[in-house]
C-alpha cells in the first residue's frame, strides 16, 4: 500500500484527487503543520453478501413502546 501525506489546509481543494487515490489502494495521512492528525484508508469490499433479516426475532418491540411514560417515572416516585 502506498502512503501519501496531505496538509489538512489543502484538503478541500484536493478532495477529488484524494478520493481517486483511495480507489487505487493508497493510504492518505492528513497533517496539520506537518504533524499527522488523521489517516484515510480505502474501505475493503465485503467478502459476503449481507442478508436482510439475518437476526429476525432477536429484538422485540412491544406495541406500547411509543406510549408516554407515567409521571412516577419522571418524578422518581415509587
Amino acid at each position: 500500500m502506498v502512503t501519501k501525506m496531505v496538509d489538512i489546509t489543502t484538503m478541500q481543494t484536493v478532495k477529488d484527487s484524494l478520493l481517486s487515490l483511495l480507489d487505487k489502494d493508497t493510504e492518505i495521512i492528513l497533517t496539520d503543520n506537518g504533524h499527522p492528525v488523521a489517516r484515510m484508508l480505502p474501505v475493503k469490499k465485503l467478502s459476503r453478501k449481507q442478508l436482510a433479516g439475518l437476526f429476525r426475532g432477536a429484538m422485540v418491540i412491544h406495541d406500547d413502546f411509543d406510549e408516554p411514560l407515567p409521571d412516577n417515572f419522571w418524578l422518581g416516585d415509587e
